[in-house]
């Protein structure tokens, strides 16, 4: 297996790891929640300044997948919209009591595991894990230049 297809592997395994390991304990604490629905709430509480444009492209998401998000958490309290005093086209938004609620629940459970993980990274020399980053950030500079090209493409 040559290495580009063993690193896709092993990235896949240990992504599917990670969601399996993580599934019980998040459905438990983040009830009746969608994963979509709590990234939503750490992106709109993380990156106010995101409108649905911004948020679909934060997401890869298409602008109607996120407006069908949100309209569920509207629905189901999590969020408000609204206009900034000097934009009234669009529109932003913020969590609201029951929002804040779900994303302090989701950092709680993000930290609890990376604390569990720990063990790893503590095993990692810091000239490695700087080398793992690296890799990590050119391979989505490389990313970002292909998905604008395939945006650029669609757009002719």
């Amino acid at each position: 297996m040559d290495k580009e297809a063993l690193l896709s592997e092993q990235v896949g395994d240990l992504y599917n790891k990670l969601s399996w390991l993580n599934r019980l304990k998040l459905a438990d604490q983040l009830k009746g929640m969608n994963p979509s629905e709590v990234h939503l709430i750490e992106a709109i509480e993380k990156f106010p300044e995101l409108n649905m444009t911004g948020l679909a492209e934060h997401f890869y998401l298409t602008k109607g997948a996120v407006s069908k998000i949100v309209r569920k958490l509207v629905k189901k309290e999590m969020i408000t919209g609204y206009h900034k005093p000097a934009n009234k086209k669009e529109i932003f938004f913020k969590l609201t009591a029951k929002g804040r609620r779900v994303f302090a629940i989701h950092e709680r459970l993000d930290q609890e595991f990376r604390d569990r993980d720990r063990v790893v990274y503590d095993e990692v020399s810091d000239a490695d894990f700087q080398k793992l980053l690296h890799f990590v950030e050119l391979y989505n500079q490389h990313l970002d230049r292909e998905i604008e090209k395939q945006r650029q493409s669609e757009i002719k």
